[in-house]
């Protein structure tokens, strides 16, 4: 099993008070983790492309901060989490381009991961006045497969499609060295994991809960996985799912630590942007948000799997559940907790985690690309 980080700009309102420099420093710290989780040996940081979520995710321009990282890491994976191609809010043509180029500036070692948008606050945003949701699934489908083409056919022969056209056309550049990038596919439901191992893509699993999920989630996909018929140069299968990781020297500074984040009114705003995920039963409608942690909340989702909270020992058992389950990627969601304590919770894993269960010397997707070329 391989690590990687997520990060989005998380830039809430209780950091604001009284701090104007809030937003810049959400931003700047998420690079800082990005740089300190290559140095302690995590594969992969996924960045978010979110529009008009206030609080929960300021970080909209995520190809400019990739460029950012190509430059200031060394060997970690650097993924989009996603970039959104529908034409509307970005032309596919220019998606394509903007991976090639971050494939050249990162040396190979971009990660292209799609979706569809966060919920109907942002998809209105570009497109006004769409009654369904699901359309832009319609959409995403009209869109995925032209990638690999633009990318490997020396001039591109054009598309006429439902949503969107273009003329034959050079696209340039063209990715860096073997094949193309890494596919993702930011998948919520059976349905869309289904629809990723049919196309032979990665699932970004950024909606599973806990390892139980992460099992029957993990089980399905690959039950189908063997019989892609893959849209590019090769089958990326990889399942990637995020859980949220308090870990310090002792057991009661990590549960102290995962009190004092106030990691409920993140997971509001989860329910307060994302109205297309199913509404558990419980869960208040914002602007009521769900109460914070006690310590015995942070206790039973630790015991439940939904938490990675402890000393480095304890931590290490809740990472081998995951590995148990099958997970290919275990990516931890930052942004909750404090700079400080985000920072010690990624080198204590990489002193204490990662080389216990990481050992590959290669990144599993070079393993497939190298091997597609």
């Amino acid at each position: 099993m391989e690590f990687g980080i997520f990060v989005q700009g998380y830039n809430p309102k209780h950091r604001r008070e009284g701090n104007p420099d809030a937003e810049h420093e959400a931003l700047m710290n998420d690079m800082a983790y990005a740089i300190a989780a290559d140095k302690a040996g995590f594969k992969y940081v996924w960045l978010s492309e979110h529009h008009f979520l206030d609080e929960y995710s300021h970080l909209s321009a995520n190809d400019v901060m990739c460029g950012y990282l190509a430059h200031a890491t060394e060997r970690i994976h650097i993924g989009s989490g996603i970039f959104n191609p529908l034409p509307q809010v970005n032309h596919p043509a220019k998606v394509a381009e903007r991976v090639a180029m971050l494939d050249h500036l990162s040396g190979g070692r971009f990660e292209f991961g799609t979706g569809r948008g966060a919920g109907s606050h942002e998809i209105l945003g570009f497109l006004p006045g769409i009654e369904d949701m699901n359309r832009t699934k319609e959409i995403w489908e009209d869109v995925i497969r032209e990638f690999p083409r633009m990318w490997l056919q020396d001039e591109y022969e054009g598309y006429e499609g439902r949503f969107w056209s273009l003329p034959p056309r050079r696209i340039l550049p063209k990715p860096y060295g073997k094949a193309h990038p890494a596919m993702w596919y930011a998948a919520g439901s059976p349905s869309s994991y289904a629809m990723a191992a049919k196309l032979g893509l990665g699932v970004l699993g950024f909606s599973i809960g806990d390892v139980a999920q992460a099992e029957k989630a993990v089980a399905d996909y690959k039950r189908q996985i063997g019989d892609a018929e893959p849209i590019g140069a090769f089958v990326n299968d990889n399942v990637m799912v995020t859980s949220t990781g308090f870990v310090a020297e002792t057991k009661e500074e990590a549960y102290r630590a995962a009190v004092d984040s106030r990691l409920m009114y993140l997971t509001s705003n989860v329910f307060r942007y994302h109205d297309t995920f199913p509404h558990p039963e419980g869960i208040p409608y914002w602007p009521e948000t769900i109460p914070d942690l006690t310590y015995e909340a942070v206790e039973f989702a630790a015991d439940a799997g939904a938490m990675i909270v402890g000393d480095p020992d304890t931590a290490i058992k809740a990472v081998r559940r995951y590995e148990a389950a099958g997970v290919d990627q275990l990516t931890l969601g930052l942004g909750a907790d404090t700079p400080e304590n985000t920072l010690r919770t990624i080198r204590l894993f990489g002193e204490h985690i990662i080389p216990k269960i990481d050992r590959a010397p290669v990144h599993r997707t070079s393993r497939f690309r190298d091997a597609a070329a």
